[in-house]
């Protein structure tokens, strides 16, 4: 495809209207037009069209806006009802089967669909419209159609707890494309809009570096790094002359450890392997160590290989096999563990 293609995203925001949503139902409404309104201006910023699509789903499923341009969308307020059940099955496998109908002509064609539900699946096997009234058949058609989707398709889920990413998974959803979010109180909802918006701008800065569809997209932390991401995000190797990567043998802080090791030490020139689930502060700079060959990558590309968006994040060091974080530290105390390494740019 030549480079001057646009990038068009078809965003969808799946939406639990049954009963049990009712005190949330404002909170609902003002999270879905915030996540439009910073939707619209990711989309100016990054030069990319965004189309929005919103279903709702209860007894049945309703496609109240369809792949409109996200430049001119109404607020949902007219549009958000709720009374009846979750037909939660439903509501996944019609969103699919109908976007997958949105021509891709002239264009890099992106999905990213998040299905958010309060309560566990009670009522797709009587919507009409669903290929069989077998709760068993319909989760093997979910779990088909999920499996079978191109790689420019993202489908993720907020579900309200471990029973409800356990059935998530049963239902085909990636792992990392299952949050869960506190469905007791205008609080959670509202950090599950902060989860959304975190997952849309790591797929929209995902898009610039030439992803096309996310099979970990709430994952920020090393779990999301592979060699493919590298390649994607346009990352190269630091020279090997221009750091040193020092083994820690008993705790430390930062700047002794570096001037016994005999080198000198400079405010921001070190980074400290990631351990612990920690906030990153956007003018924190990230470095990706892969561990086969020692070779590390910086910049700006490296925040956004782990999905860091420009505002104050939490980030894990979810295990993985090939790849370490290390974060820059601006505090000369910084203590660093026993059997980690430091990073010293030279």
């Amino acid at each position: 495809m030549s480079g001057n293609q646009n990038y068009i995203n078809h965003v969808a925001l799946v939406l639990d209207a049954s009963s049990s949503m009712s005190r949330l139902s404002a909170k609902v409404i003002e999270v879905a037009d915030q996540q439009i309104t910073y939707l619209a201006r990711r989309s100016r910023e990054l030069d990319q069209e965004t189309r929005v699509t919103v279903y709702v789903f209860a007894n049945n499923v309703e496609c109240v806006i369809y792949d409109k341009d996200v430049l001119r969308m109404p607020s949902l307020k007219q549009l958000y009802r709720v009374g009846g059940m979750t037909a939660l099955l439903a509501a996944t496998l019609t969103s699919q089967r109908e976007l997958a109908q949105t021509a891709q002509l002239y264009g890099d064609h992106s999905f990213l669909t998040f299905v958010l539900t309060d309560g566990q699946e009670n009522a797709s096997h009587r919507c009409p419209g669903t290929p069989s009234r077998k709760p068993a058949e319909l989760v093997k058609a979910v779990a088909q159609m999920i499996e079978t989707q191109q790689d420019n398709w993202t489908l993720a889920v907020l579900v309200p707890d471990q029973m409800g990413k356990r059935e998530a998974m049963q239902y085909g959803f990636p792992k990392d494309n299952i949050a869960i979010w506190d469905a007791t109180s205008t609080q959670g909802l509202h950090e599950a809009g902060q989860v959304i918006q975190e997952a849309t701008e790591k797929f929209m800065v995902g898009r610039t570096k030439g992803i096309r569809g996310s099979r970990a997209v709430f994952s920020v932390g090393a779990e999301a790094v592979n060699k493919d991401t590298i390649k994607a995000a346009g990352l190269t190797a630091a020279d090997p002359t221009s750091y040193a990567l020092l083994p820690v043998t008993r705790d430390a802080a930062i700047r002794d450890w570096i001037t016994e090791s005999g080198h000198t030490y400079r405010t921001g020139g070190a980074f400290y392997q990631l351990t612990k689930s920690e906030k990153i502060q956007p003018r924190k700079q990230i470095a990706v160590l892969e561990k086969t060959t020692d070779r590390i990558y910086t910049g700006p590309e490296a925040r956004a290989l782990l999905g860091l968006p420009d505002v104050e994040i939490r980030i894990k060091p979810d295990h993985n096999d090939d790849f370490t974080i290390f974060v820059q530290s601006t505090s000369v105390n910084r203590k660093l563990l026993t059997n980690t390494r430091v990073l010293l740019m030279l």
